[in-house]
């Protein structure tokens, strides 16, 4: 998805307040003075953070951790406990005690060509593959009764909880068990390239940009909101190459002025690119560890995150020696998988199994890469019930009644689906599928079961739906994903950046909707979607279309929207017909009954002066 802020739009007087605030220091709140201060202990002159305070739980390679423990060794005659303790908050904010929203950012067109299967995207300039591994993880935490992030559920925040504390009362808001996964957007801001070495303002910029992108514009909004800012291959940014491999903050602590309250999000380099020293093959061999440190690093700084999201009013080291100023994951960085505390393989059930680390527990004294649920949440299990490989036609109404069940009594379950056939969705409160296939295809469907608590459990099966051979009756509507609200292109074909829900463009309706061109420079966007129309049906394509244009010709037509069905071009629009909302169009395409063909728009813009085209509620109606 394109950034939305480059493109035309009235709000755009918005980001004037997302510059990077100049080198007085000021942020958007006043807890980012409040924790500035001279340290108080020996700097350890290989440590990432020595005059980079910012670099929040930095992850050192594995080189630079060996030197800092070396230094340590020689400079303190003890290491110091381990022990955190409550930083009293930044803002009002020591940890994430609401449901993560963790959002993943992949900045600058270095990425490549983004395509979409089954929910997750890959990109062309990923070779190593480790957007889709960050979705999957993200999506996988919380599931498959995994207990490797219960150990966040010991840590708290709250005007109940004492600065200084090592432990949480009863009456504290606590870390609930992040049962369903904590995924909730991805964004590919191919909106310009990526530096090749990335300021951490400019880090911190992005992710203030990401929060407009998904709407959140409001401090309530981001109160439990992480944005995950990956940088691409080839790139290093703040200058991660041989010092470090991630690290976590938040906006005010880099500078960086946000209208929309306290923005946290973690510098996420491309550190496959460091080879063994940021973790490559640490806990896997061959290319199966290919992005073990990848995995563990984003594992890390979500961890340091949730536990201490406005660094350091969280729960953090304040015992000098070692680990003085370390975060929980920070002291069991780097510890041999088969070790006590060591990393280890974690399986998040279909969504796959990651390379993770441990991460230090007060309550029980040590590096834990599983623990039991505390901190008052009921660890309800739910378990799916399986309805095995499921088959389908085009054409053809089907229905399948998922079922789960609670460990607890009295709970009211919720569902959702990913990966549905085109044509076919799930109510919510009662479980059924169903609908009519509109493409053949086979898919591989998850869905999931959530209860009041947001414990969760999940099945995965096969769906192949054949074609109909040109029957399947002349009712219904063909198109799969007509309002585009599955948040996600399939089946449509799209060029990167097309499926919108950003406000500055509103859909017509839902809040999902193709947005084409925009951008005030040479530029083609494209959406396609194969349909078969039946023979002897009688067809009508229809669509909402919104353009608004910076042309001020009332002649001319720079750039131009056309729609076609197969090679029939059924309308040529332009910057010529700009208009306020949205206008119905409606084509009779019954002379293409009997065949399978492609519906197209093919938006293109000249070189200067804008021109959204936006579609949105597609249909393909038979009668």
């Amino acid at each position: 998805m394109k950034i939305f802020e480059t493109r035309w739009r009235p709000l755009a007087a918005a980001f004037a307040g997302l510059a990077v605030v100049a080198a007085t220091g000021l942020a958007s709140t006043a807890g980012a003075a409040a924790h500035q201060s001279t340290p108080r202990h020996p700097q350890d002159p290989y440590a990432p953070t020595t005059g980079h305070a910012y670099r929040h739980g930095a992850v050192p390679t594995q080189e630079v951790n060996s030197k800092m423990k070396a230094w340590q060794h020689a400079n303190f005659a003890a290491t110091g406990p381990k022990t955190l303790s409550y930083g009293g908050g930044v803002d009002g904010i020591g940890v994430q005690s609401g449901h993560s929203k963790v959002y993943l950012v992949l900045y600058g067109t270095q990425w490549g060509t983004q395509t979409t299967t089954n929910g997750i995207s890959s990109f062309s300039g990923d070779s190593a593959h480790v957007a889709e591994a960050a979705q999957n993880m993200f999506k996988g935490i919380g599931t498959n009764s995994e207990l490797w992030s219960a150990d966040l559920t010991q840590w708290c925040d709250g005007p109940n909880v004492a600065s200084g504390a090592t432990s949480c009362p009863a009456n504290a808001a606590f870390i609930p068990y992040q049962a369903g996964g904590v995924l909730s957007g991805v964004w590919y801001d191919n909106s310009k390239a990526s530096p090749g070495t990335a300021t951490a303002a400019q880090l911190g910029q992005e992710a203030v940009a990401a929060a407009a992108h998904f709407g959140n514009t409001t401090a309530a909004s981001n109160r439990d909101a992480y944005y995950v800012v990956m940088s691409p291959h080839g790139t290093n940014p703040d200058s991660y190459q041989g010092q470090y491999c991630a690290w976590h903050d938040w906006n005010g602590d880099v500078g960086v002025s946000s209208p929309y309250g306290d923005i946290a999000f973690s510098n996420q380099p491309y550190n496959v690119d460091s080879g063994a020293g940021c973790g490559v093959n640490f806990v896997n061999s061959g290319s199966a560890g290919t992005t073990d440190g990848y995995t563990m690093t984003l594992g890390h700084e979500w961890h340091e995150m949730m536990s201490d999201q406005n660094p350091a009013g969280g729960w953090t080291n304040h015992t000098g020696g070692t680990y003085n100023g370390q975060e929980n994951s920070d002291e069991c960085a780097w510890i041999a998988p088969g070790q006590a505390g060591g990393a280890a393989n974690i399986s998040f059930g279909s969504f796959g199994t990651y390379a993770e680390q441990a991460s230090w527990s007060n309550d029980t004294n040590a590096c834990a890469i599983s623990h039991p649920i505390v901190g008052g949440s009921t660890g309800n299990t739910v378990t799916v019930t399986n309805p095995g490989s499921q088959t389908g036609t085009v054409g053809t109404a089907k229905s399948v009644q998922i079922s789960a069940s609670d460990s607890a009594s009295g709970q009211t379950l919720t569902y959702s689906a990913t990966g549905l056939p085109a044509g076919l969705s799930i109510n919510s409160s009662t479980g059924l599928i169903s609908g009519t296939p509109t493409t053949a295809s086979t898919v591989t469907t998850t869905v999931t079961a959530k209860d009041t608590t947001n414990a969760s459990g999940s099945a995965t099966f096969s769906w192949t739906i054949s074609p109909s051979g040109g029957g399947g009756g002349c009712s219904g509507q063909k198109l799969g994903n007509p309002g585009f609200e599955t948040g996600t292109a399939a089946p449509w074909a799209m060029t990167a950046g097309v499926l919108d829900s950003s406000t500055s463009e509103p859909a017509h309706s839902g809040s999902w909707k193709a947005w084409l061109d925009g951008y005030g420079t040479t530029h083609t966007d494209t959406v396609t979607q194969s349909v078969t129309i039946p023979a002897g049906c009688h067809a009508t394509l229809s669509f909402y279309l919104h353009i608004d244009s910076s042309e001020t010709t009332t002649s001319v037509a720079y750039d131009k929207l056309t729609v076609k069905a197969g090679s029939t071009v059924l309308a040529t629009y332009s910057n010529l017909n700009k208009a306020a909302g949205y206008t119905l169009r409606s084509f009779d395409v019954s002379a293409l009954a009997g065949q399978t063909v492609t519906i197209s728009f093919s938006g293109s813009e000249d070189s200067s002066l804008q021109t959204s085209f936006v579609i949105d509620d597609t249909a393909l109606n038979l009668s």
